[in-house]
């Protein structure tokens, strides 16, 4: 199987942590009732995560890029349970250790619409 790039790897650990907190669901809308199974869980983050190794390129992508959209409208089994609208770190020291970790010196990164939307709030 390919290396994972990052927002894979976030993608599998949130799909887990869903999991580990007994929030995750099989099936459609989770009509299939919650998943007891480590290796149903593992299952399930490898797919909506893009990296299955039985799904094509095309689908793997696609199934990511759903995975994105989900989190990013904070649609996700774990957003909703803790009230959040997104998962990670924005404006704050990065929080994953592959991005600097704990002692991580810079910030991330602001979009410039927001900046701008803020200064004209002031």
């Amino acid at each position: 199987m390919a290396k994972t790039s990052m927002s894979q790897r976030k993608t599998m650990g949130r799909v887990m942590h869903e999991y580990a907190h007994g929030e995750l669901k099989s099936g459609p809308r989770g009509r299939g009732g919650k998943v007891k199974s480590r290796r149903q869980a593992i299952a399930i983050a490898l797919e909506e995560a893009g990296a299955s190794k039985n799904e094509s390129k095309e689908k793997n992508r696609r199934n990511l890029a759903r995975s994105k959209a989900k989190e990013a409208t904070g649609r996700t089994a774990q957003q909703e349970s803790e009230g959040k609208a997104r998962v990670g770190a924005r404006g704050k020291r990065e929080s994953s250790r592959a991005m600097g970790g704990k002692n991580a010196k810079t910030t991330t990164r602001r979009s410039p619409r927001r900046k701008s939307a803020r200064r004209a709030s002031r």
